[in-house]
């Protein structure tokens, strides 16, 4: 199996929100550069908001599944928008996506766990 290989994750739909929202912020608070975006894996700023990050988006909040790579994808784009102030959403993200510290940090190490038994799969 490689990269481009759909694989179903089983995610709750907190899990899935969570990886959606990620992604969402990229589009309102957070401000990647072109630079930044492409290091994530992504065409560009606008192909992480309005391209592939849009259609991930898309198949997280329907249940659908993602290759390999785009699994890592989402979850490098949920942990960096996270934590980042400089880039992401940092110390507003509790504001912009209603979904505290403390939990999002809870979410995270489970959705952590499962997609890491799936992303560095062979």
């Amino acid at each position: 199996m490689g990269a481009s290989d759909v694989v179903a994750v089983d995610l709750t739909a907190d899990e899935r929100f969570l990886l959606s929202r990620g992604l969402g912020e990229w589009g309102g608070p957070a401000d990647p550069t072109e630079d930044f975006a492409r290091a994530m894996g992504f065409d560009s700023k606008e192909d992480l908001w309005r391209g592939e990050g849009r259609r991930l988006r898309e198949a997280l909040d329907s249940g659908g599944s993602l290759t390999r790579s785009q699994w890592r994808k989402a979850l490098l784009a949920l942990e960096i928008v996270f934590a980042s102030d400089v880039m992401g959403s940092g110390c507003d993200w509790s504001i912009t996506t209603g979904i505290s510290d403390e939990e999002t940090i809870k979410l995270l190490r489970v959705v952590q766990r499962k997609l890491g038994r799936v992303i560095w799969m062979a």
